[in-house]
């Protein structure tokens, strides 16, 4: 009573506000859709009334690792894919608790696990109220291009409820539904916005900014070659390549060292970077191999023009060692890793097709 009197505040104005909507989604075939616009406009309030409880909270436990966190119905693989599809790519960090994580990281496998999680619902709906919102702007673009990625990818629907427009042409909803003006706007697929990547030689040094990134050995050899990956004048990404050992061929060199900064993964930089690097060996009179393991680098080159398969691990997944043995050799080609690895050679543009 003393701030309505101090305030004169009508009693018109304490009453709840209501208002009517109309969003006609059930006549749409449509994958992501997104309610967009400032605080208090009724973002939340409209969200939860056309789609139910929005605001359920996931719950991380201390000390275990985000891959346990996951539905246990599902397999590694399809986790993995998950993770992959919205740019959490670092493999240092699958091992580590949430709490452990940077607010990116965080946020990056929130919107893994939800999408996850609703692949397995009846629904097939994942709705996301504060889309982006503790988040570097960068990364919520770049998150958003995944997430809609994934979900067009799996047969689902998103909804994110988010005050930031910026993300509209990274998320690529198939509606909007702005509160404030009590607006809905359909729209059509579009590509993304383009990136501009400029690489060149970088010295080895440049390695330190990049080596606890990496999924192996932090170590880079003396005789490596390195590249720089940059957006402006930023170094985001980081390939180094060797010489090939080879009885014969002296001209082949192969693939080091690749790593993207996390805020930067998820929309292909690593590939595209090793598609210069195979150009410039070419140029130079070298063949240029890349032997690799990670999932989403596996996938890029097997649908690029630009990559041919050359081998991989002959041992097939059901594979199993005699009981008894002890070849070390026999261990390691049984190996999940080494079950994983691809080899890759790069064709030149003058030969392609």
């Amino acid at each position: 009573m003393q701030i309505e009197a101090m305030y004169d505040v009508p009693p018109s104005q304490r009453s709840e506000r209501t208002w009517h909507v109309d969003l006609p989604i059930e006549s749409l075939e449509w994958s992501v859709g997104l309610i967009c616009g400032p605080s208090g406009t009724g973002k939340s309030t409209v969200a939860r009334r056309v789609f139910g409880d929005i605001d359920a909270p996931l719950a991380w436990s201390p000390g275990k690792s985000i891959l346990d966190e996951f539905p246990r119905e599902m397999s590694i693989h399809d986790v993995l894919a998950f993770m992959g599809g919205v740019g959490f790519s670092s493999t240092p960090s699958w091992f580590r608790p949430y709490q452990h994580l940077s607010n990116g990281e965080q946020f990056r496998v929130s919107m893994a696990r939800r999408l996850a999680e609703a692949s397995l619902s009846e629904s097939k709906l994942a709705v996301v109220d504060e889309f982006t919102s503790v988040v570097d702007r960068q990364v919520a673009q770049i998150v958003s291009h995944g997430v809609q990625r994934v979900t067009r990818a799996r047969g689902l629907r998103f909804v994110a409820v988010s005050c930031h427009a910026d993300i509209i042409d990274w998320l690529q909803p198939d509606w909007i539904y702005f509160p404030a003006s009590n607006e809905f706007v359909r729209r059509e697929l579009q590509r993304r916005p383009s990136i501009q990547l400029d690489v060149c030689r970088v010295p080895n040094s440049a390695w330190t900014y990049f080596k606890q990134h990496h999924y192996l050995s932090g170590k880079l050899q003396g005789s490596a070659i390195s590249f720089g990956g940059f957006v402006g004048e930023k170094c985001i990404a980081f390939s180094a390549i060797t010489r090939f050992p080879h009885p014969k061929a002296k001209n082949i060199m192969k693939g080091h060292r690749t790593v993207v900064l996390p805020d930067w993964q998820g929309i292909g930089i690593g590939g595209r970077l090793d598609d210069w690097i195979g150009e410039w060996c070419a140029k130079s009179g070298q063949r240029y191999l890349n032997t690799v393991a990670h999932p989403a680098m596996i996938a890029y080159y097997n649908k690029s023009p630009r990559w041919r398969l050359l081998a991989h691990s002959n041992v097939g997944p059901e594979a199993t060692l005699k009981i008894g043995t002890t070849s070390k050799m026999a261990k390691r080609m049984a190996s999940v890793r080494v079950l994983q690895l691809r080899s890759f050679e790069y064709i030149p543009e003058r030969f392609r097709r």
